[in-house]
């Protein structure tokens, strides 16, 4: 049976690139959910100096073209600089791997929203973003669609266990509808913190539980 993928990216899927994470990664971001069929997550280190991706590796879980083209977005990426990668397109990922049947088209996009996203990431944590947009509840829900809720496997937002988001004078308060002594509380509290810290003019963070 003919699988309507081409020879490239069933090499790359049997043998994908940069598979793996960076436990010290400079920016990290994760795209998609297993509960939507297909998740990506992107580990970038950079060179301060030159602002050159140095190292990146991805994790997946999904179908062959999610891999194959996780694989590819992060070879493109290695090596150029910030500014370079930030360019990197889903039809360039498409492209280079000799095209992706139609209804997989969406792979190559999370695999693209994932390296950006990781961009985003350190840019944010290293004082890098250059239009400094003032924080809303908008922004701090949109940085919250990429923490997990490992009970579930999906985003904290989608698992809608969000209830309430307050975004006043430098400080941020969440409220999550989960116990505080739940097995997985501290890890996404400290995760919610990791997140909204890197934002410039946050100052202070509180997560409160109400389960």
């Amino acid at each position: 049976m003919k699988s309507g993928y081409n020879e490239l990216v069933i090499e790359y899927f049997r043998n994908p690139k940069n598979v793996g994470r960076i436990e010290d990664a400079d920016g990290k971001a994760t795209e998609g959910s297993p509960a939507c069929g297909d998740m990506v997550s992107v580990y970038i280190k950079v060179d301060k100096e030159s602002n050159v991706i140095e190292d990146i590796k991805f994790e997946s879980y999904g179908c062959a073209s999610n891999i194959a083209t996780a694989s590819i977005v992060t070879e493109l990426a290695k090596g150029k600089t910030i500014e370079e990668a930030k360019k990197i397109s889903w039809k360039d990922a498409s492209d280079a791997l000799g095209g992706l049947p139609p209804i997989k088209v969406h792979c190559s996009v999370l695999a693209v929203e994932g390296l950006h996203a990781a961009i985003e990431d350190y840019e944010e944590k290293h004082g890098l973003i250059k239009e400094k947009v003032e924080t809303t509840a908008d922004i701090v829900k949109k940085k919250l669609r990429h923490i997990m809720n490992p009970s579930l496997g999906i985003d904290i937002i989608s698992s809608d266990i969000v209830k309430e988001i307050s975004v006043e004078k430098g400080k941020v308060e969440i409220v999550i509808s989960i116990a505080d002594n739940h097995q997985f509380a501290k890890n996404i509290e400290d995760e919610i913190k990791e997140k909204m810290n890197a934002l410039w003019d946050i100052e202070k963070v509180s997560v409160k539980f109400v389960g």
